[in-house]
């Protein structure tokens, strides 16, 4: 396949220099270099597509070599030439990930044929790989659930992350979905195929931080009866999820932050680095900016992770979103505590819903359906005596009256204006009472004053 690029490692200098004109007579791009050592300098500097190895060279040998490559560059094809004589060295390679060995001698057309083949099965693979992207991307695209307009946001954002290597920051209250989103992004990635390596930082002891995330060495510690592998060299190749970053002791926040600048990290007990290529994506409910400012959290640590931010709203400012959700949860669950799928909410109880402001979101959402299903038996329709106590009791003078026939955004301004005469017009007491941020207040102001809808009491 001609425009490909080819690095040939051979310390025989006529051998190096027959397959380089050779095979650019085919149209390939050919590099060459006499030694590994030279080899590795090339692939620092330089993309290829495959590379074709002497198995015996002084120095660093074409296994060695092979090692590397495999740890450093996963993508790239490896070719190991071998005489006849260390056939079972050349076995060795393709355990250990080379494509194929070629026997010396050979031909040169029976070379150019193994390296067609191999572009040939590349192909086909990216091929399978791309249409298992698009249906892992699928999958997981149908778990995030909403029509509001900050979800189609934030599918737009995994859209567009997904096609880098970038870390993400995912900010968002406990039970918004974070680890949704993440799931998204990886399975959206050209990492779909590798590792998705989630760890949960507030259930670590801190004096685990350490092992648990670079692994040990036998006999490092007490009771270190075997060599580890820590999450980070699991992730390898994949995505690694740091959920609840902003738990990490402070002390283990440079070590993170030393792996994410190298790309290598240190097993308890060793001191050799071990190369990883993992994309980060890290997650919190907490105020980090406000952590950094306390010392709590390092400023440097924060800026290497929010390279691209994603906050995930609380599901109280994006009630639209609710009557999708519980219909997803029916679907989801019927079957399995009812066998109904056929279950539906009535009006009056959506609403119901759509006035509390759920504290703990989506997740508290599907308990509290699950539970409903559960209650509901042989009924089909969920009415509001099958939800749970704490929501059954939510409710006041200025939402009772409410007709839920109204359209959502009806809804929406008689709650922001029953609110802000609750408090007299003060807009931060009126924020807190609705559960909203001061800023997304003053938007809806703006806006309702746009539409002329604004009563000159408010403004």
């Amino acid at each position: 396949m001609p425009g490909k690029k080819l690095l040939i490692v051979e310390d025989d200098y006529s051998m190096r220099t027959i397959l380089k004109e050779a095979l650019e007579e085919s149209g390939y791009e050919v590099s060459d270099a006499k030694d590994g050592e030279t080899a590795l300098n090339m692939l620092e500097e330089n993309s290829y597509d495959l590379v074709i190895s002497d198995l015996m060279m002084p120095g660093m040998d074409g296994i060695k070599l092979l090692e590397i490559i495999k740890i450093k560059y996963p993508g790239i094809g490896v070719f190991i030439i071998t005489a006849y004589g260390t056939v079972e060295r050349a076995v060795e390679a393709l355990q250990k990930g080379a494509y194929d060995f070629i026997t010396k001698p050979f031909s040169i057309s029976h070379l150019k044929t193994r390296i067609e083949n191999f572009f040939n099965y590349q192909y086909l693979k990216n091929e399978n790989k791309e249409l298992k992207r698009k249906l892992d991307r699928e999958e997981k695209y149908k778990k995030i659930v909403g029509k509001s307009e900050v979800i189609k946001k934030i599918l737009e954002q995994i859209d567009i992350v997904a096609r880098t290597d970038m870390p993400v920051f995912i900010q968002g209250e406990s039970g918004t979905g974070k680890e949704l989103i993440a799931e998204a992004i990886h399975y959206s990635s050209d990492r779909n195929d590798g590792p998705f390596i989630r760890v949960n930082c507030s259930a670590i002891p801190e004096t685990l931080f350490e092992s648990t995330l670079f692994g040990h060495e036998k006999g490092a510690f007490t009771n270190a009866m075997r060599t580890f592998k820590g999450m980070f060299e699991e992730a390898n190749g994949g995505t690694f999820l740091l959920d609840e970053i902003s738990e990490i002791p402070i002390s283990m926040q440079v070590k993170l932050l030393r792996v994410l600048q190298e790309g290598k990290i240190t097993r308890v007990g060793s001191t050799k680095e071990i190369p990883v290529d993992v994309r980060i994506i890290a997650t919190t409910n907490r105020d980090i900016k406000q952590l950094v400012v306390s010392g709590k959290f390092r400023e440097d640590l924060f800026f290497r992770l929010n390279v691209f931010p994603i906050y995930i709203p609380p599901l109280r400012e994006r009630i639209e979103d609710i009557p999708l959700l519980v219909e997803h949860f029916i679907r989801k669950y019927g079957d399995k505590y009812n066998n109904c799928r056929e279950k539906r909410v009535d009006p009056e109880t959506i609403g119901h819903l759509m006035k509390y402001r759920w504290p703990g979101n989506i997740r508290q959402l599907e308990n509290v359906i699950k539970r409903a299903i559960l209650l509901s038996g042989e009924e089909s329709v969920i009415k509001r005596k099958h939800l749970q106590v704490e929501i059954d009791e939510i409710g006041s003078k200025e939402t009772s009256e409410f007709d839920y026939v109204m359209s959502l955004a009806e809804m929406e301004r008689k709650l922001i204006f029953n609110a802000l005469k609750k408090t007299r017009n003060n807009r931060t007491h009126a924020a807190k009472l609705l559960g909203i941020s001061v800023r997304t207040l003053r938007n809806k102001l703006n806006e309702y004053r746009k539409l002329g809808l604004l009563p000159e009491e408010f403004v």
